[in-house]
């Protein structure tokens, strides 16, 4: 059980739910005799002084995010590196990361800062872009690392090597190399399994493949991955990280995505049940007249 003395808060912005969310959070938090900082959404709602990025990460030993999956994502990339865990309020839609209600916040937070919670880890990929030797820039990604068709509705061609070892030359929209934690977002609507947290694997999704014997497939996240478009189709393509940033590439670009050997730590409420999160996100095992 870790002891916690200065937690940061993270927020999503543009939405009416967060200010009451987070006044709610951070006088419970001072009640609690924590000491609080917040990044720049957070401030703004709260009307506190925002710190640096870099000094707030490395300032805290805990973080709350109140948002959906989309603002943890963004939250995680940033603490990757700083073994800080991470809770998640949930203000988004499905929320398969963000799992306390906010109307739950005091009841949930205070048992959870006295030690009765669940931790665990989430691997996450680093990818970089190159032109030849030269690097077009990198990313961490915790949910996936896209590579799609820029503009046109036409497919691009590329071709997969895994450790060195081809493994096919495809047309598609795209494909999508995704963690665990990915497997129940983009990749799941392409088609994709998805995959328990606790498995050390990456899946590799195909968009709209032109065969029908493409499939996705499950490898070990210790694999070194290299997407690299074809000379021969020159069509715009780009690479996106968690759909947040993008490197726009080119015929003869190639893509190398490896497992990041920092996780990122996530807190969930004691009770948490991944297989329950699934049912209810999903809707499965529901009776047709219960929608």
């Amino acid at each position: 059980m870790k002891n916690f003395s200065t937690i940061g808060i993270f927020s999503k912005d543009s939405d009416d739910r967060v200010k009451a969310t987070l006044t709610t959070l951070h006088n419970f938090l001072i009640k609690e005799k924590f000491t609080v900082v917040a990044e720049k959404n957070a401030a703004e709602y709260l009307d506190i002084d925002a710190i640096d990025t870099e000094k707030f990460c490395g300032c805290i030993d805990l973080a709350i995010v109140v948002g959906g999956d989309g603002t943890l994502l963004k939250a995680g990339r940033l603490l990757a590196d700083k073994n800080v865990p991470v809770i998640g309020i949930n203000l988004g839609r499905l929320g398969f990361l963000v799992d306390i209600s906010p109307n739950e916040i005091t009841k949930q937070l205070s048992q959870m800062l006295k030690g009765e919670y669940t931790l665990e880890t989430r691997s996450l990929l680093y990818a970089e872009a190159f032109r030849g030797d030269k690097s077009l820039g990198g990313s961490i990604a915790f949910n996936d690392v896209v590579l799609h068709v820029r503009n046109d509705i036409r497919m691009i061609e590329f071709t997969t090597h895994i450790d060195d070892k081809f493994v096919n030359t495809q047309r598609a929209d795209g494909i999508v190399v995704a963690t665990p934690t990915g497997s129940t977002a983009y990749s799941l609507s392409s088609g994709g399994p998805i995959l328990h947290p606790s498995l050390n694997a990456v899946v590799l999704v195909p968009i709209c493949p032109h065969t029908l014997s493409n499939r996705p497939i499950v490898i070990s996240n210790d694999s070194l991955i290299n997407i690299s478009m074809e000379e021969s189709r020159d069509v715009d393509a780009r690479v996106s990280f968690d759909g947040q940033s993008n490197i726009e590439l080119k015929a003869g670009d190639n893509v190398v995505i490896r497992h990041k050997s920092h996780q990122l730590q996530l807190m969930h409420p004691k009770n948490y049940d991944y297989y329950h999160i699934l049912r209810t996100k999903l809707g499965w095992s529901v009776r047709p007249d219960k929608y």
